[in-house]
């Protein structure tokens, strides 16, 4: 359990073989789930895919439940405190890895809060959003990644009706030039908002990312 800002927050932390002896990870990382209210939790396949593929690499990996999910205390709260949540997460990891570089993830309404605490914490260096729901904002903004200048991963699926490849494409055209610059695009071909069927694409599009970052 987590001290969170509405409660306790049920987590799952996979730690790594190599930690003992003050040895440290490359990162340590944090993956987010989809919308709590549409059944979303720590347990979601493409959150799992997501944390599989990172940890592989090496990386302790933590995920939670955002509050009033599973056994997290607190009601949702619009994604308003859940950005609170996450960084309840990232404030975990510092604790866990002092002065490792954090890495911080997260799936459709799980990358639209975990980008944005992301994004304003000088302890998080990359960040991996899958799913975002740019063409589905429901009064949702990432209007904060338009400034982000940190290294950052967004994959979608050809599919996606949350998240079109072109409305994707368009919001980060508005970025500034060295947040544009330092953002990779990937579309996975035949795949929806869930990259039902396409998990092992989604697995290859992460690590492949990884390989550049932790060289």
């Amino acid at each position: 359990m987590l001290s969170g800002p509405a409660g306790r927050l049920e987590a799952l932390l996979w730690s790594t073989s190599d930690e003992g002896a003050g040895a440290r990870p490359p990162r340590a990382a944090v993956v987010c789930h989809p919308h709590p209210l549409f059944g979303g939790t720590m347990h979601n396949k493409v959150v799992y895919q997501a944390a599989k593929t990172i940890h592989r690499f090496g990386l302790p990996v933590l995920r939670f439940n955002f509050r009033g999910v599973g056994l997290s205390q607190g009601t949702h709260d619009k994604g308003v405190g859940e950005v609170g949540d996450v960084q309840a997460a990232i404030d975990f990891l510092a604790q866990e890895y002092p002065g490792v570089p954090l890495l911080v993830a997260g799936f459709s309404f799980g990358s639209w809060v975990g980008l944005h605490a992301g994004c304003g914490d000088a302890r998080v260096a990359e960040l991996i959003g899958m799913g975002l729901p740019v063409g589905d904002l429901g009064g949702r903004s990432f209007s904060y990644l338009d400034d982000c200048v940190k290294p950052k991963l967004l994959v979608s699926g050809e599919f996606d009706r949350f998240g079109p490849e072109a409305v994707l494409r368009a919001t980060i055209e508005r970025f500034a030039p060295q947040a544009r610059e330092n953002t990779k695009v990937e579309i996975v071909a035949g795949g929806d908002h869930f990259f039902a069927g396409h998990l092992d694409e989604l697995d290859h599009v992460i690590a492949g990312w990884l390989e550049v970052r932790l060289k």
